[in-house]
């Protein structure tokens, strides 16, 4: 059941709409004040981090999704959310996703867990006592997922959001090869393929080409396999909350998972509208109101002590 219910805008009523209107007409967020921080890994390589806030009091840790940014409209909204309710934010930007190209040659992918552990464990150390929770959009929420289900209960985390997720990738990949979605595809793939000065089609290509040997798989099948969260969600321990759209077009609702393979600790709220990490309501157009910067505050405060 839903506790929060989401009426999307009379103004954005297709999927699409709700899709794209962050990225092509939300307006710059000013007075997001952001301090960078370098994270160096045990590897050689970084990621950097993107805080917002005071130097104490509960954190939220936010992971973006596929080529997203400290640039993401979605991102900035969430951290000017998180800082508002008084609370410090802070986006991991996943490895070469910051704007600088990283040391080694390699990126970041849907199953890639230990780059956040490693920063979990370097917030615990930093803050033993601080109340530490995560948000992931899209395929960055996919790896919050799977890495809550590595760790189940003993994960440090007092609560946990995932948005938008592809829970099954290679039906993910599939549907962003039909119809309209394939303008996603294309938009993405421009991205990635600048980054890797290469020149794929579709995505599944391009994960069966780089991401796939890159990062020790045999093949992009192999990858969407072991890296979808969907099979690690019956493990979670922390509290949790889905919030999915089933007219989101970059899956398909068979992808929902089933009330008996979640635990009692993961909600699933599941709207017929909303995007994929739209869910944008508001009477009129020129003051939209980004429901997901209400609905994950409101759940979050029960776990977060400001």
């Amino acid at each position: 059941m839903n506790k929060t219910s989401f009426k999307p805008a009379w103004w954005l009523p297709h999927a699409h709409l709700q899709t794209l209107w962050q990225g092509l007409c939300r307006r710059e967020i000013k007075n997001l004040h952001i301090k960078r921080e370098r994270l160096e890994l045990p590897d050689g390589d970084f990621v950097d981090l993107d805080w917002v806030g005071k130097n104490s009091g509960p954190i939220v840790l936010i992971l973006h999704g596929l080529e997203g940014s400290i640039t993401s409209p979605y991102a900035q909204g969430m951290l000017s959310a998180v800082e508002h309710h008084g609370w410090r934010g802070v986006l991991m930007n996943f490895r070469g996703c910051s704007g600088e190209r990283n040391r080694l040659p390699r990126l970041y992918h849907a199953g890639e867990t230990h780059d956040l552990e490693i920063l979990i464990q370097a917030l615990r150390q930093r803050h033993p006592d601080t109340p530490i929770t995560a948000i992931g959009f899209s395929l960055g929420g996919n790896v919050l997922l799977k890495w809550l289900g590595e760790t189940s209960q003993n994960n440090p985390l007092t609560a946990a959001i995932g948005i938008s997720i592809p829970f099954e990738l290679h039906k993910s990949v599939v549907r962003m090869n039909q119809g309209f979605s394939r303008v996603y595809q294309k938009f993405l793939l421009r991205s990635l393929n600048t980054k890797m000065n290469t020149h794929f089609k579709t995505l599944k290509n391009f994960d069966e080409k780089i991401t796939a040997p890159l990062h020790g798989f045999v093949d992009a099948s192999d990858y969407y396999s072991n890296s979808s969260c969907r099979q690690y969600l019956h493990l979670i321990r922390v509290p949790t909350l889905l919030l999915q759209a089933k007219d989101d077009p970059f899956m398909t609702n068979d992808l929902l998972p089933e009330p008996n393979e979640l635990p009692a600790q993961v909600i699933l709220e599941v709207f017929e509208n909303g995007g994929h990490v739209g869910f944008i309501s508001g009477r009129f157009p020129w003051n939209p109101q980004y429901w997901l910067e209400k609905r994950v505050p409101e759940f979050l405060s029960g776990y977060l002590f400001s």
